[in-house]
């Protein structure tokens, strides 16, 4: 009797091999590119090897196995796996959803990213420790880096300090958009005024709304949302800065889009993005921004 995997119908286009790492976390990776390449995995009817992709609706079949029922069985005990978009023998990139946060904190101490990649990576047989090198808010989604090891953590960390990760950042606000290309002002960050720099760019508008790109140059606690409100453009859903209520947002529209940097570990280029969250393009519908 086979085991069946279904693809969920709003899921975008993906590697067959990163798919099965999201429904059985606790397998190791190593395992099932083994049932990859042995033919061992179908979809619709067809074999698939490492690298081809499923789509919405799709129907995965895997061959029964003893340790794949434990291994599912175990997937299943862990939170939720958010989406790993690239996994470097040194770092990872999540894509992290709203509501989650980034570290155990007050309300947060049992279920937290950090903690579900860890647990992650544990029941697959690895042995470093893995801390986020960046912070996002509890209601920003988006792309999120994280370090494996103290040697790893020290780098990226280093890295981040020069200013090297280029951070960008989509946020919706009230009106058209006729503030300054570049905000550079003083924000409250953790107790301490500290000045913030970032650039703006207006993707589209109309009288409802505008959609913006926000490249940060330093990266202050809650600085983008800080500088909009300053400039009186405070974002969609965020309540802490007063900004404007949208019919079905309930969170703040704040994401993390792309990331990208010189690796450390050997120079190449690393660019990763993150598709909005369906929530978002639905409050781009409310304002009649649609992508």
């Amino acid at each position: 009797m086979s085991l069946h995997l279904k693809v969920g119908r709003n899921a975008l286009a993906t590697a067959i091999d990163d798919f099965l790492q999201r429904q059985i976390p606790a397998a190791p990776r190593a395992y099932l590119h083994q049932l990859l390449k042995k033919g061992k995995v179908t979809c619709n009817g067809v074999l698939l090897t490492a690298g081809d992709l499923v789509a919405a609706n799709d129907l995965v079949v895997l061959p029964e196995s003893r340790r794949l029922r434990e291994l599912l069985a175990l997937s299943r005990s862990l939170p939720p796996a958010p989406v790993v978009l690239l996994d470097h023998p040194q770092f990872l990139i999540a894509d992290k959803p709203a509501g989650l946060a980034i570290h155990a904190a007050q309300g947060h101490e049992d279920v937290n990213l950090t903690d579900v990649l860890q647990k992650a990576a544990t029941a697959r047989g690895e042995k470093f420790r893995i801390a986020p090198v960046q912070r996002l808010d509890l209601e920003t989604s988006g792309v999120c880096l994280f370090g494996k090891g103290r040697q790893a953590l020290g780098e990226l960390g280093r890295l981040m300090m020069d200013g090297q990760l280029k951070k960008h950042y989509l946020a919706l606000v009230a009106g058209r958009y006729s503030g300054p290309q570049e905000l550079s002002s003083l924000v409250e960050a953790k107790g301490k005024i500290k000045e913030a720099h970032c650039l703006v760019r207006l993707l589209r508008s109309n009288d409802q709304a505008s959609l913006l790109e926000i490249a940060l140059q330093t990266g202050r606690q809650h600085q983008i949302r800080q500088q909009l409100a300053q400039q009186g453009y405070a974002i969609f859903g965020d309540n802490r800065y007063h900004g404007p209520a949208l019919k079905g947002l309930t969170r703040v529209f704040l994401h993390s889009a792309q990331l990208s940097f010189f690796s450390p570990f050997g120079g190449e280029p690393i660019a990763v993005s993150s598709a909005l969250p369906e929530e978002l393009r639905a409050a781009l519908s409310v304002v009649q921004l649609p992508l």
